[in-house]
Parts: C-alpha cells; sequence; structure tokens
C-alpha cells in the first residue's frame, strides 16, 4: 500500500504574503515540472513582445495549474512561460490570457499580488534558503525581495534587495483598465542579471549542465465591473473580498509558494535554441531528497502533536516511507537523526549514491560528496 503524509497543520506565520503560512504538508506526489533553458548567442531586445525569432525557437512551458495541483480547480485563463539564457542574464517570457486586464499599484516594492500579477520565484541551489522573488503587475510595477529562509521558518522579506539592471516589459493586448472592451491578455518579458542572483548562487552565473529551482505563479481576483471600475468581488454575508485565485507552472500542493522544495527544475544548456536535446529530467539522487524533505514534514508533525523532536525512526514511519519509493530495496538506506534542544539534523546515506544528504529542523536541506569516492 502507498505511504501517504496527512496533512496537519502546524503554526500560522503572520507575514505580508497574503498566501497561507501554515507549515502543512504539500497534498500531491513530488512531481515538479522541468525545462530545459537554451542558451542564446545574442542579446534579446525586452520589449514584451512574444513574437521575436528567437523565442519562437523554443517551447512553452506546461500551461499554469492550480496552486494546488487540483485537478477539478481548472484556472479561468491559460497562462504560459518560456526562459532562454545568455552570460549575462535570465531571459523569462510569459503570456496571461486575460479578458480584462487592469492594475492599480505604482509604487515599487508595493504588495504586488493585490493586483493581479505574475510572479519569479528562484532557489539556486535548491536548499531552500536564500531565495529571491520577484512581482509584477500589468502597469509594469515590482515588487523584488530576497528571503534568507521560508516564512514557515521565520524568514521574513528583505524589500532592501533589489535587482539591479533588471529589464522588464509589459505588453498589454487590449486597453489597460478600460472595463467597456474585452482584452486578450497581457505579455510579461524580463531580462533579469546573473550577477545580482551570486549571493545565493555558489557558481555564480549556470554553466552548462546547471539545475536551479525556479517556478512562476500568478494572482487572480474576482472581479465586478461597477460605475466603470473593476471592484474586487466580495463575500455578500461578510462583506469581505474573496480569496485570490493562485495558478504556478509546478503545482505547490498547497496554497503556499514558498515551499521551494515543490518548485520546478530548469536546466541550463548550451545547446543553442530549437536544438533537438532531449528533455531534462531529475536525477535518481532526488528521490532521496525528498524522502528527507518528508521526514522533515513528519517532525513538524511529531513536534506539534508531543512538544519535542523524535530520535525514532518508526515513530516517522521511515521504513514505509523508504521502501514507497525504492519497493525493490533489500533495506532502507541508513538513517542517522540528532536532536538537540529544540533543532536536529537528519542524515541519509544511501549506498547506491555519491553522496550524503542532510536536512535541518530550519528546512534547510543539502548534499555531500562521500569522501571514500
Amino acid at each position: 500500500m502507498r505511504f501517504t503524509l496527512l496533512l496537519m497543520v502546524m503554526v500560522v506565520v503572520s507575514t505580508l504574503d497574503g498566501q497561507s503560512q501554515e507549515l502543512g504538508i504539500p497534498s500531491i506526489d513530488f512531481q515538479p515540472e522541468t525545462y530545459r533553458a537554451f542558451k542564446t548567442e545574442a542579446p534579446i531586445a525586452v520589449d514584451g513582445r512574444p513574437d521575436e525569432e528567437i523565442w519562437n525557437r523554443v517551447a512553452w512551458t506546461a500551461t499554469f495549474s492550480d496552486i494546488t495541483g487540483d485537478p477539478d480547480r481548472s484556472p479561468r485563463y491559460q497562462t504560459r512561460a518560456k526562459m532562454l539564457w545568455d552570460d549575462h542574464y535570465f531571459y523569462i517570457l510569459a503570456t496571461l490570457e486575460e479578458p480584462h486586464v487592469w492594475a492599480t499599484l505604482t509604487e515599487r516594492d508595493a504588495v504586488i499580488f493585490m493586483d493581479n500579477n505574475f510572479e519569479v520565484f528562484i532557489d539556486p541551489d535548491g536548499d531552500t534558503h536564500n531565495y529571491y522573488e520577484l512581482e509584477v503587475n500589468a502597469l509594469e510595477t515590482y515588487w523584488d525581495l530576497m528571503l534568507t529562509q521560508p516564512y514557515r521558518n521565520g524568514g521574513s522579506a528583505i524589500d532592501a534587495w533589489d535587482i539591479s539592471g533588471l529589464k522588464i516589459v509589459v505588453d498589454v493586448r487590449g486597453t489597460l483598465n478600460n472595463p467597456s472592451d474585452i482584452d486578450s491578455g497581457w505579455t510579461v518579458e524580463m531580462a533579469i542579471p546573473w550577477e545580482v542572483l551570486s549571493e545565493a548562487a555558489p557558481e555564480g552565473k549556470p554553466q552548462d549542465g546547471s539545475v536551479w529551482r525556479v517556478n512562476f505563479s500568478r494572482v487572480e481576483w474576482k472581479t465586478d465591473i461597477v460605475d466603470g471600475r473593476y471592484i474586487k468581488k466580495t463575500d455578500p454575508e461578510t462583506g469581505d473580498e474573496l480569496p485570490e485565485d493562485n495558478w504556478s507552472w509546478s503545482p505547490q500542493g498547497l496554497v503556499n509558494m514558498h515551499y521551494p522544495e515543490m518548485w520546478g527544475y530548469v536546466e541550463f544548456s548550451d545547446d543553442r535554441p530549437g536544438s533537438a536535446s532531449p528533455a531534462f529530467r531529475p536525477d535518481t539522487d532526488e528521490t532521496y531528497a525528498w524522502i528527507l524533505r518528508n521526514l522533515y514534514y513528519l517532525q513538524n508533525q511529531h513536534l506539534e502533536t508531543n512538544g519535542t523532536f523524535t530520535l525514532d525512526r518508526e515513530k516517522l514511519f521511515y521504513a514505509d516511507l523508504f521502501y514507497d519509493h525504492f519497493p525493490g530495496a533489500d533495506n532502507p538506506a541508513p538513517l542517522s537523526i540528532r536532536v538537540l534542544d529544540e533543532t536536529y539534523i537528519m542524515r541519509l546515506n544511501p549506498k547506491d549514491s555519491a553522496y550524503l544528504f542532510y536536512i535541518r529542523s530550519d528546512s534547510k536541506s543539502w548534499r555531500v560528496l562521500k569522501k571514500d569516492r
């Protein structure tokens, strides 16, 4: 029988983010989206338009789905993205289907998701700490911020972090803030300098074959047209604004973009756009990292229920969890757990991997090459 983790709310963290910050467990299987980003020889003219020849030579991502991954909550409008890179920039193009394009916020670093928006999340080394977020609305107003760790672990947004040299252009396919007509949507094109991302990227800019964790999100509010203006829909009983929809490229399994372990995988390739190279697939070692991540969720459950973390592998259902992912294995990989007061570190030592895998109570995860290899 397949081992399944049950969702349990742990702690609610107050943040500026409109999404739930509960320490819960993603409700979907670990199947992040993947994409191979090709390298372009010539700089891209960032003009907000998707018809540049170089963009026509690369594939779209999968169409965005509801952030929860629930197939019964299909987005009302289509969203897709493309990616390219060169020695100086990470290029992103996104198209957002939208019959009524509107935006109100004009101040940089305002809470942009109070408008309909497009969001980019980047974790260069995939450890779930030190990652970047960029939000933009249809007025090209953006909010760039860095998080040293997820909100669930007490992280907070560093608004003072700025993407120096960012290029970002929005093209509205219709008329902005005009409820009297029907629009087609809007397109976002951006160039993010590698130099500004280097703080959280051990290798600096990517190399051929580098894999970063990346995700995209779209916030969409339901609106009415009242006296020639867009007004967010409200609950007729309470008068409160209805919650926004959240659609993402790689589903999160809960309404929270700040679970970097669920973001997509982007491989940066030196191959030229349009090359007939194989689709990217995550390496098998990621399964071991995911097993540790599940143990992290279970440690949180144990803390909420019992007031402490545990050293007992049986209370973490470790054997069941391991065999669920490796049903033909003779024995589970050796697991070490060390608890000190209100913290812990866990290590997985698979015999068929060149790496040791670690995770801490603050959710940071990493791998180390074994010395005997």
